[in-house]
């Protein structure tokens, strides 16, 4: 059921991207700002679905899980095994000063974390960091893993605690899976017949919006690590389209749920913000951060409830 499910979806995704991909190149501007726009959101479907197989809810067998998290990594494109560990140690470093984007602490700069979360999340710049990446891994896994690229290049690009982990992968995995990833990217430009504006304008808008919504489900809300996130209020064909990862918080909650019984886990009742009202508000910067522990910044938020008072 979970298998069949998914990896239903993940086809019907895959080929719909493909199609938005062709639209973009080969159509009118109208069709193509409309194909740009949609793959902006459905590309996002096989990643919702890879993270699905991170948590080996995708399927209920490890090599079912194995099979679709693959495949869905072509999407992005990434590896597997890469996105696995990195997700994973997201769930046991989340709000924790190694991963805090919307706050900056006493010791940190105040200009660079800026950069970050300006460029990073919210221009897009998080994706094409993760893609520029596995580029480096492709064709220079040793500079990767040594020292240099660990502790002086990826700190700067704020991946410092998580590429000294994901250096340790086994590497040739990664890199052979970061090449299926490269190589299904090339093959769908060749068999399509893409042109370079068309592509690339849809990995842009794909690149904003995925890069938002992976920090917007986490702004200002509480410094902790199982609760520190949101169950975001967006359009339901958006939700859908995302497979419920709008619903941040119940999945962090309890993360062996598979997105279908997410809608379930989400109390209706206590006050959350949109997506909209979380992405404006991190446009007014960065801001000291509390202490391991602090409850979310409702007030910020939500300014017209001390109004109100």
């Amino acid at each position: 059921m979970r298998f069949t499910l998914n990896f239903s979806l993940l086809l019907i995704a895959l080929a719909i991207s493909a199609a938005c991909l062709w639209i973009a190149s080969h159509s009118s501007w109208y069709w193509a700002i409309a194909a740009i726009w949609f793959f902006a959101l459905i590309n996002n479907m096989p990643f919702a679905i890879m993270h699905e197989a991170v948590h080996g809810v995708a399927a209920k067998s490890e090599w079912g899980n194995h099979i679709i998290g693959t495949i869905a990594s072509w999407a992005f494109p990434t590896s597997f095994l890469l996105q696995r560990k990195a997700h994973l140690d997201h769930h046991r470093r989340n709000r924790t000063d190694e991963e805090l984007y919307d706050y900056y602490l006493p010791q940190q700069s105040k200009w660079l974390r800026s950069a970050w979360l300006y460029m990073g999340n919210l221009l897009g710049f998080y994706w094409f960091f993760v893609v520029l990446g596995n580029a480096i891994y492709l064709l220079a896994s040793g500079f990767y893993r040594s020292n240099l690229f660990i502790n002086k290049i990826a700190p700067v690009l704020g991946f410092g605690p998580q590429v000294a982990e994901l250096a340790k992968l086994p590497a040739f995995r990664v890199w052979y899976e970061i090449a299926m990833s490269f190589g299904y990217q090339v093959l769908l430009f060749w068999l399509l017949d893409l042109n370079w504006l068309g592509y690339l304008i849809c990995q842009i808008a794909f690149a904003v919006h995925w890069s938002a919504l992976q920090y917007v489900d986490h702004a200002w809300s509480s410094r902790d690590v199982k609760n520190g996130a949101w169950n975001l209020k967006v359009l339901p064909v958006s939700r859908w389209l995302a497979l419920n990862y709008h619903y941040h918080l119940a999945h962090h909650q309890k993360p062996e749920a598979p997105w279908y019984q997410l809608p379930s886990l989400v109390d209706h009742q206590a006050q959350q913000p949109s997506f909209w009202r979380v992405y404006f508000s991190l446009w007014k910067g960065i801001r000291p951060a509390p202490p391991m522990g602090a409850p979310a910044d409702l007030t910020f938020l939500f300014p017209e409830n001390k109004k109100a008072k």
